[in-house]
């Protein structure tokens, strides 16, 4: 399985000693940009504000404008302007025929070859082949994927064998608690629909 570097290096035999200049990126106060501020974006972005990040967002619709100024954040109407300026772009979108390959050269090509992008909706949200490329060219300086396409990749995938992505087998909610909570959700939903009650979770409501 994959492991990150810095994991290898701390339980490999061969250790000696570690590097005093293998340094990281700055989290506190850089530029957060997240695609898709529905309820799990606006959780991000107030888990953002702890580290002062400057937080950017695109979605269909802009937030209320106390919701906005409750976490700082900024719209951005077009995407475009949000990859430019992002320090780590995070996509939290649904997967929808718009939203299929919403990442490709074009889009990877706008972020800044310093910026990371972090995937925690879709695999298919993403152009796999058009990352890899950007990847190995350095066109940005990392990814980190909890989901691909398809899941698991393929063995022999190009993108397992990059350098600078992290990948994790679709964790986001793999924790007891989570699981348990969603199927209490799953449940109260499944009796408003048998007692002709609204349904708390509509995903796409009439």
């Amino acid at each position: 399985p994959f492991t990150h570097p810095g994991c290898q290096i701390a339980v490999s035999p061969d250790t000696r000693q570690f590097a005093v200049d293998w340094l990281g990126v700055e989290v506190s106060r850089a530029t957060l940009g997240i695609v898709g501020m529905g309820s799990i974006g606006y959780k991000v972005a107030q888990r953002a504000t702890a580290f002062h990040m400057r937080i950017l967002y695109h979605n269909r619709n802009r937030r209320r404008k106390e919701e906005e100024e409750a976490v700082g954040a900024h719209y951005c109407e077009k995407m475009e302007d949000l990859l430019q300026q992002s320090d780590f772009v995070m996509l939290s979108v649904n997967l929808t025929p718009e939203t299929h390959k919403l990442i490709g050269k074009k889009e990877l090509g706008l972020m800044k070859p310093t910026a990371t992008l972090i995937n925690i909706s879709r695999g298919a949200v993403v152009d796999q082949d058009a990352l890899v490329e950007a990847l190995q060219n350095k066109v940005i300086r990392a990814a980190a994927l909890d989901v691909t396409d398809p899941e698991p990749l393929p063995r022999d995938h190009p993108l397992l064998n990059v350098s600078n992505v992290i990948i994790t087998p679709h964790i986001g909610t793999a924790t007891a608690q989570a699981i348990s909570l969603m199927a209490e959700e799953a449940i109260a939903n499944i009796l408003a629909v048998l007692h002709g009650q609204p349904i708390p979770s509509e995903v796409f409501p009439k």
